[in-house]
């Protein structure tokens, strides 16, 4: 439990972030950035504001909105950085590099299977099904941490620490390596059209029954609010999806099964919804598999460096 005005490791991993992510447009920034000095005005704020909340948990550590505030911050960054990640993704590359991943998937596949799949199985009991696990993904995240919250802070700070850590690393890769993914078939993203030989003569269409479903038209909602172009390699909600199911099978046992096949329902529908290429799925896989070690690793070696 987190306490004493002292720093713990997402304390220390979101401050890590502002400050490489603030770093970068200071001198990266070139054109792609208008109003650089505001961005890197914010994070070095963003840095103050975490440590002066510290601080003053330190000195008031019963005052409910300070405890609330220290507990859930992180949480309160993730769709700022996220939406962050669309104002950035072009400082390294003036477009996205679907053509590539594309390209990729029809060699690995001989087809595009963020096409063919919807194509082939138009049911609505197949696509509400995958379009509710989709949605899931928000639940889990937000599920996971209030069960660990309300049960035990100390496992909490475990979750929030290693899920913080995932999520900004997959932030840190949409800024470097952007990729729209499947929705660059159906939409116009700027002046960033595919070239001829990726660019299927025509896409098909989402099926009228698929587009009816409830769960379909709320997920429409969601992307068109609050999605980024350039999100989507690798999966962050592979990778985020199996990050909550690693700490079901830690902490909440009870449900770890049936989180662990909502979460292979959830890495069908990435592709099946046609949000992201199955390379983009495999890649969060990777992720997952590298960073939840290592986050855990480090959480717990920080842990043991600090008693």
């Amino acid at each position: 439990m987190r306490g004493g005005g002292k720093c713990s490791f997402v304390d220390y991993a979101t401050q890590a972030y502002l400050a490489l992510v603030g770093l970068i447009v200071l001198f990266w920034h070139g054109r792609a950035v208008p109003n650089w000095p505001l961005l890197v005005a914010a994070h070095a704020a963003g840095i103050g504001l975490i440590l002066g909340l510290i601080r003053l948990h330190g000195t008031r550590p019963d005052n409910r909105v300070l405890d609330f505030l220290r507990h859930f911050y992180p949480v309160l960054l993730f769709t700022p950085f996220y939406c962050e990640t669309g104002w950035l993704n072009h400082l390294f590359f003036p477009g996205f590099l679907d053509p590539s991943l594309i390209r990729l998937e029809a060699r690995i596949f001989g087809l595009q299977p963020s096409l063919a799949l919807m194509d082939r199985l138009p049911y609505p009991a197949v696509s509400e099904v995958l379009y509710a696990a989709y949605f899931s993904y928000y639940l889990m995240i937000a599920g996971v941490g209030l069960a660990l919250f309300f049960r035990n802070r100390g496992q909490f700070s475990h979750y929030l620490s290693v899920l913080s850590f995932v999520f900004y690393i997959c932030y840190f890769i949409f800024i470097c390596a952007p990729v729209i993914g499947p929705r660059i078939f159906f939409q116009k993203f700027g002046a960033h059209d595919l070239p001829a030989d990726v660019q299927p003569a025509q896409a098909p269409d989402f099926p009228t029954a698929v587009r009816a479903g409830p769960f379909f038209r709320l997920m429409a909602w969601i992307y068109l609010r609050f999605e980024e172009p350039g999100a989507a390699f690798p999966s962050s909600h592979v990778a985020i999806a199996i990050t909550t199911v690693f700490f079901s099978f830690l902490y909440l046992r009870r449900i770890r099964w049936l989180h662990f096949a909502v979460v292979v329902l959830l890495c069908i529908a990435t592709v099946y919804c046609r949000y992201h290429y199955a390379v983009d799925v495999l890649a969060g896989i990777l992720t997952a598999a590298i960073l939840v070690p290592l986050g855990n690793r480090l959480y717990l070696r920080f842990q043991t460096s600090r008693s």
